[in-house]
């Protein structure tokens, strides 16, 4: 692609920019995988910070929140994710939080007793949902020619190629909302909006 007589863009099958992962398959799941396994570095870190006996549960979710749980969210808003990228967000957010609350996997505790008595009601995967939801609310709002606006409308004209997901992000969005009895136009009272998108979800 060139952008004038001296200036050209490289064609490329994969790039990344401020630590996102963009590329030809229009699939999230090398950046997921990516973002997974920073995360888990981080906890291989904190091992014996978490382990520790001395350290309150209230001290370890404030670690947690900023050093793991920052890095699991970074970049979710744009998501598409598929059930097993739903496993492994799961997976590295519980290895956190059992290792915080010392509670081995040998145990068989459920996950929801730990994120319990860590002091978590909600897994990761309904923030991000939320974070998508927060983030989509305005667009639909922007005038006919903003860029977000055009973007979150823009359709391909071809077919599409056989290795591209079939579920788009879009989807995804309305899934969320009808999880939470949202509607298209609820966006327009913000107060509203955000209460919805942080109300339980009805169906698991």
């Amino acid at each position: 692609m060139k952008l004038d007589k001296d200036s050209e863009i490289e064609f490329c099958q994969q790039h990344k920019y401020l630590g996102v992962i963009f590329d030809t398959s229009g699939r999230d799941d090398k950046e997921i995988r990516s973002i997974v396994i920073q995360a888990r570095k981080r906890i291989a870190c904190l091992n014996r910070i978490q382990w520790s006996k001395d350290i309150r549960n209230e001290r370890k979710l404030n670690i947690y929140n900023a050093l793991i749980k920052s890095s699991l969210l970074y970049g979710s808003e744009t998501w598409r994710i598929t059930e097993n990228n739903k496993r492994r967000i799961k997976a590295t957010e519980m290895d956190a939080l059992r290792r915080s609350s010392r509670i081995s996997r040998k145990e068989r505790i459920r996950n929801v007793m730990i994120r319990q008595q860590i002091g978590l009601e909600e897994p990761i995967i309904k923030e991000i949902e939320q974070n998508q939801l927060t983030w989509y609310g305005p667009c639909p709002k922007n005038g006919i020619r903003k860029l977000p606006k055009i973007t979150l409308k823009w359709m391909p004209k071809q077919k599409r190629a056989r290795e591209r997901p079939k579920r788009n992000w879009m989807e995804g969005i309305r899934k969320a909302m009808n999880e939470r009895n949202l509607n298209e136009g609820q966006w327009e009272d913000r107060k509203q909006w955000g209460l919805g998108v942080g109300q339980r979800r009805t169906t698991f």
